[in-house]
């Protein structure tokens, strides 16, 4: 009998190789497996096996972990805003750890010796699939093609020719993953520091031109419904946004960062629901949390994204973190409006039941209903005082 290894695959160049290449090359029983995170239509699935079978493949098993990423995972990026240097929410870094993790599942289930990933020897993703299988099945060795063999996407095709296996090259030029919290590109244009990605480059074109308003209702900081109709699940609220707002290609940015590795990377990505969704909560938290919530979400919830970044979401700090963020998602309930227009939106405003910009407080530059002007004088008195001393005992540190 044949040793098993189970892949990682995504019916890609760089899985199509290593399909190939663990068969052919290594003599092993190859079992397949796509972990499908709400990128893909049931048409392409089935894409997928086909090719998975025509590259010859024992057994292709098709995983639909969108329900438990959104539930480990996307629910915390929304409670904490999390968009990578203020940019990117995290498309791709937090679905690999949950196709890793589920990839993890079923090689223990297959009674595998090998799991295998399509990754370079560049990127983030090598990090994330290696530490959470040394994590989660110690015992099973790790093969990467792609990374050992060092290959370009030239010499990958001209392999796959050499075994009858054809793949248009025009096709491979782009590498799309696409996920529902988001689609990244990468091309030759993002090897550089100053090339935009071309229109064609992007999987969704814009198709709408006449500006649109929809309303997203959230339930305790999770997306629930549009418009005035509640969907069965955070999942589908989301699709269904992305399905309204995607056509206005809207989301689009190519995101500069520091990879796990210690190089600079840059990718681009088009995620519509994702940004609308964060930007829309973060206004609503705006007028509902405290100041002092506000501020240690913003810093835990910035490390938190890192360290998911970095493929650290087994790391038991994570689970102290998002209970941290569930906890402050109590009062944040309502509706936020936002205008849909050609390549951006705009947050219009909110309302809710736990809104802190209250009337029956004052106004803000306007009046005040319950402090007089004598108490905000003591106030600042008081408020200023360690300064005020240290100024006269020391003279004033402006020039």
């Amino acid at each position: 009998m044949k040793d098993k290894v189970v892949l990682a695959f995504s019916g890609g160049l760089d899985t199509s190789y290593c399909v190939k290449y663990l068969k052919e090359e290594k003599g092993l029983e190859v079992y397949s497996v796509l972990v499908n995170t709400g990128g893909f239509s049931e048409e392409e699935l089935k894409e997928v096996e086909e090719r998975a079978y025509s590259l010859g493949v024992k057994e292709h098993t098709t995983l639909d972990e969108t329900a438990y990423y959104y539930q480990s995972c996307i629910k915390y990026l929304i409670f904490g805003n999390v968009l990578k240097n203020g940019t990117y929410p995290l498309s791709v870094s937090a679905e690999r750890v949950t196709q890793a993790i589920a990839v993890a599942r079923h090689a223990q289930q297959v009674g595998a010796s090998f799991v295998a990933h399509g990754s370079t020897g560049a990127g983030n993703d090598q990090v994330r699939f290696d530490m959470i299988f040394q994590m989660m099945i110690p015992d099973v060795e790790i093969l990467t093609p792609i990374r050992d063999n060092r290959l370009s996407r030239e010499e990958e095709i001209e392999f796959l020719k050499k075994y009858g296996v054809e793949y248009d090259y025009k096709k491979a030029q782009y590498s799309i993953n696409k996920g529902i919290w988001g689609t990244s590109v990468g091309g030759k244009e993002t090897l550089t520091s100053h090339l935009p990605l071309p229109e064609e480059a992007y999987p969704t074109q814009l198709t709408k031109q006449e500006p649109e308003r929809v309303s997203l209702h959230f339930e305790k900081g999770e997306l629930v419904g549009l418009n005035n109709k509640t969907y069965a699940s955070p999942v589908e609220a989301i699709q269904a946004l992305q399905e309204l707002a995607g056509p206005f290609a809207i989301g689009r940015d190519i995101h500069v960062g520091d990879t796990i590795i210690g190089i600079k990377g840059r990718v681009g990505f088009e995620a519509a629901a994702p940004l609308i969704i964060i930007k829309a909560h973060h206004t609503l938290e705006k007028h509902v949390l405290t100041k002092w919530q506000l501020y240690w979400k913003d810093q835990l919830s910035a490390w938190y994204g890192n360290w998911l970044h970095e493929g650290q979401i087994l790391d038991p700090t994570m689970r102290n973190i998002e209970a941290f963020l569930q906890d402050t998602q109590q009062n944040v309930t309502g509706k936020v409006d936002v205008l849909l227009a050609p390549y951006r939106f705009q947050v219009e405003g909110i309302e809710s039941g736990h809104d802190l910009m209250s009337s029956k407080f004052g106004s803000y530059g306007e009046m005040n209903n319950t402090w007089s002007g004598e108490d905000v004088k003591g106030f600042s008195k008081i408020f200023g005082n360690q300064s005020v001393m240290y100024h006269k005992i020391n003279g004033s540190t402006l020039k």
